[in-house]
């Protein structure tokens, strides 16, 4: 993590004591995005976000996330918001509708609320490649999301 975050300036972290984020988790894959909202959390933290100032709001799956995500950028307090998922392919194509649905949805709440968003949604073949990009051995997307939230804040401030 430490590489990730050694990238946000300490001009950018003096700025972000005062920013409120929501993170909106998937409950499908639980011990998932149980993880990916840890280092999003912790990310946001170690950048100088008060703990105060993060908001979690759960769904049910990765399919309500834009939902959940367009209902917490409305919220003027609220000055970005990382969605976190976790969708494992299965024997059918719902996978793919599911994956594409929630990105297109996530990308579409950015653009209409003029907030960033990051899409934290794993899309994998199995339950190992998962937790492999939830803690493991590639990092924890959920602290990249945080940090990409992080970054479009910064261009706002530029």
């Amino acid at each position: 993590m430490a590489g990730i975050l050694s990238s946000v300036s300490s001009k950018s972290k003096h700025k972000l004591s005062g920013k409120k984020f929501a993170i909106v988790v998937a409950k499908w894959n639980e011990d998932i995005t149980e993880a990916l909202f840890e280092g999003s959390s912790n990310a946001l933290q170690s950048m100088g976000v008060k703990k105060s100032h993060i908001i979690r709001k759960n769904v049910p799956g990765s399919f309500e996330l834009p939902l959940g995500a367009q209902r917490m950028a409305e919220e003027k307090s609220i000055d970005a918001v990382i969605c976190l998922g976790c969708v494992i392919k299965g024997e059918t194509p719902h996978f793919d509708y599911i994956c594409q649905a929630v990105a297109h949805g996530i990308m579409k709440v950015g653009l209409k609320t003029n907030k960033p968003v990051a899409f934290g949604v794993l899309t994998t073949l199995n339950k190992k490649q998962a937790l492999e990009r939830a803690g493991g051995t590639y990092g924890n997307k959920g602290e990249e999301a945080a940090v990409t939230v992080v970054r479009m804040l910064e261009q706002q401030v530029s």
